[in-house]
């Protein structure tokens, strides 16, 4: 098993079509839980998982995340375990919920601040600084997240991590956006509480997904699944 995570980053690349080039983050137990049945998911991983996070963060232009993460974690989103330079912060704020205090807004760092909320509607105002950028949403409540990646291509994001939440990354993966997916496995076993990946049904295991992955040792019993989606972005492009 490769013992050196940086070598998963050799992998990150601008992508050539009319979106960034997408990796996925996602931390679970072995059982495949990333929260109990309270929400609490600080800290399935242990400090290896957080420090590779933070290294995914310094290899890309931005990090995105969804307003249920920020309203359950008020993460930081910067690059505070490793060396580098705090990408952009986005939020996908589909209710207009997102609190103007939420540590992702705090600009001193120089970071951009990029929050997307439904276009046609007032909402709290965020500090200074923070660019709002208007988008309709579906009946659902959900942003269209392919407009959402040509969006961030067009402000200037080539490569761009998507951290969270879980149904933000299953829903793109079922739409072929992720080029990359990180699964880091800790060895916990939480026993119930929320489940990862919840993508659309298959009835048949032919039709399950098996990317090409490359699993490395990140310490203190973590292990990384960096798992190649290429083949399925292909089969999207293509109309399979």
């Amino acid at each position: 098993m490769p013992s050196d995570p940086r070598a998963s980053f050799a992998h990150f690349r601008t992508s050539a079509r009319d979106r960034p080039f997408i990796v996925a983050q996602l931390g679970q137990s072995l059982d495949g839980r990333i929260a109990t049945c309270t929400g609490d998911s600080r800290y399935i991983g242990a400090e290896p998982s957080l420090v590779h996070l933070h290294r995914i963060r310094a290899h890309v232009d931005a990090v995105l995340v969804g307003i249920g993460t920020v309203l359950a974690d008020d993460p930081q989103l910067t690059v505070r375990r490793c060396q580098g330079v705090n990408p952009a912060r986005v939020i996908l704020d589909a209710r207009g919920t997102l609190p103007a205090e939420a540590q992702c807004l705090d600009g001193r760092d120089g970071a951009r601040r990029i929050v997307f909320r439904p276009s046609g509607s007032a909402f709290d105002a965020l500090p200074e600084g923070v660019e709002i950028i208007g988008m309709p949403v579906d009946a659902n409540g959900h942003f269209d997240l392919r407009a959402v990646a040509r969006e961030l291509l067009r402000l200037g994001f080539s490569k761009v991590l998507i951290e969270g939440g879980a149904r933000i990354i299953s829903r793109a993966i079922d739409i072929g956006i992720v080029d990359r997916l990180h699964l880091m496995i800790s060895a916990v076993i939480i026993g119930s509480g929320q489940a990862g990946l919840d993508l659309r049904p298959i009835d048949l295991l032919k039709d399950a997904l098996r990317p090409e992955v490359s699993v490395i040792s990140l310490g203190a019993g973590d292990v990384l699944f960096d798992c190649d989606f290429g083949q399925f972005v292909d089969r999207q492009a293509r109309g399979e």
